[in-house]
């Protein structure tokens, strides 16, 4: 889009493709306009909208649920593993999350109409008729308020509706049968595309999108957490998107990102109503900092997951470093004690900059290791005259040689 000018119809070597809508795209393409290189046009844009929606997401609790309610889901939510991941790579499920999260919690809010409907004009721009099927919940919200929602409908429709239209226009039949019926129907429905995953798929998945503040998500199952409507409507948004992508035959990791922002907040109203002093609140608190002992594992276990698949790993035969157990163990029972004197917040805090801590180590010892085993970056860097061809690799280094060569290689047999 960047080299041709023409921001209508999404192109791979000359070719048209209907995969995803434009917006992704867009936001690459802008990126290289505006001088980024390989690496940063795609990911720094995703990056920033990752860091505004959190931003959003902040004010907007804080005005409706106070600060304590706030700072316990924001921290969580901005520190939790699933949101961080994809805050990092450039896919369509972050741009599309923090569109339709942003319209989600303005109609929660029962004001900003036009905001929502602009959000959700952006989400399906992100990514086609997904985020409207998981809206239905904003709808039985808003029942009784048909004069907001027709105008939230109307800017939907005028926000998304332009770059529909044109590619219609411009490319027929081929779009609409590629885009709506094999890319959502077909994907829906059928095995065609090889993600076919079993029911429960997304059970991990949401555990682990969590970590290390998985054990909290046994809150959700708190009563009296629900008496405010406007909790009810996070749990509605958190259950319908759950049970929609699980009765879908194709399943990625990255379709519930979506769902974890009204995971956090339902924690976080949890965590801010819950009583001070209780053995729940201590062993819930402590588990979470045990759960960074994980850490060292994960860095272990994620360079030949990515390079081969997690399928093809076997049986993890992982030992947990030692030296990681005893101070893992000693924030544990810091935040124990914290939490027996009320101390709450500082609790929540310590875990979080615990998690940012083990997190920045990932990124400086574990992402030189993923760099060279699962990137195609490192192999066109060594060599990059001698990659003429594509030998039988997996689908996303292949893509990665095309990009970072420039060119559509070919099979070398």
């Amino acid at each position: 889009m960047a080299e041709s000018g023409d921001w209508v119809t999404p192109r791979l070597w000359g070719e048209p493709w209907f995969e995803k809508p434009a917006l992704l795209y867009w936001m690459t393409a802008a990126g290289f306009e505006a001088g980024l290189g390989l690496d940063l046009a795609p990911r720094l844009p995703v990056a920033i909208a990752s860091v505004a929606f959190v931003i959003f997401f902040f004010v907007v609790l804080r005005r409706e649920f106070g600060d304590r309610t706030a700072f316990y889901a924001t921290t969580i939510f901005a520190t939790s593993a699933g949101w961080l991941a994809f805050s990092r790579v450039a896919v369509t499920d972050l741009p599309m999350s923090a569109a339709f999260a942003g319209a989600m919690l303005a109609v929660m809010s029962g004001r900003g109409r036009v905001l929502a409907g602009a959000l959700l004009g952006v989400a399906v721009l992100a990514k086609g008729l997904v985020p409207l099927a998981i809206f239905l919940p904003a709808l039985w919200y808003w029942r009784k308020r048909v004069p907001d929602l027709l105008v939230l409908l109307a800017v939907a429709f005028l926000v998304a509706a332009p770059w529909y239209v044109l590619v219609t226009f411009r490319n027929g039949p081929p779009f609409l049968e590629d885009f709506f019926w094999k890319q959502h129907f077909a994907r829906y429905l059928t095995s065609a595309l090889q993600h076919e995953r079993p029911f429960w798929f997304y059970v991990p998945v949401l555990l682990a999108g969590f970590f290390p503040w998985t054990p909290l998500m046994g809150l959700l199952f708190e009563k009296h957490v629900y008496k405010d409507a406007r909790a009810t409507f996070l749990l509605a948004w958190l259950a319908w998107g759950f049970l929609f992508f699980s009765i879908s035959r194709n399943k990625l990791p990255g379709y519930l990102l979506p769902l974890l922002p009204a995971a956090a907040a339902l924690i976080g109203i949890a965590i801010a109503q819950a009583k001070p002093r209780t053995i729940e609140m201590v062993c819930l608190l402590g588990a979470c900092a045990v759960l960074l002992v994980l850490t060292p594992m994960i860095g272990q276990v994620l360079p030949p997951a990515l390079a081969s698949g997690l399928s093809h790993l076997g049986v993890f035969a992982v030992v947990v470093s030692s030296k990681w157990v005893v101070p893992v163990v000693l924030i544990a029972l810091i935040c124990a004690v914290l939490e027996w004197k009320n101390r709450r917040e500082w609790a929540v805090a310590i875990i979080a900059v615990m998690t940012t801590i083990a997190v920045a180590r990932l990124i400086s010892d574990v992402y030189p290791a993923l760099d060279r085993e699962a990137s195609a970056r490192a192999r066109w860097r060594s060599n990059p005259e001698s990659i003429t061809c594509i030998s039988n690799e997996n689908r996303s280094l292949r893509y990665g040689l095309n990009y970072y060569t420039g060119r559509n290689l070919p099979d070398c047999n």
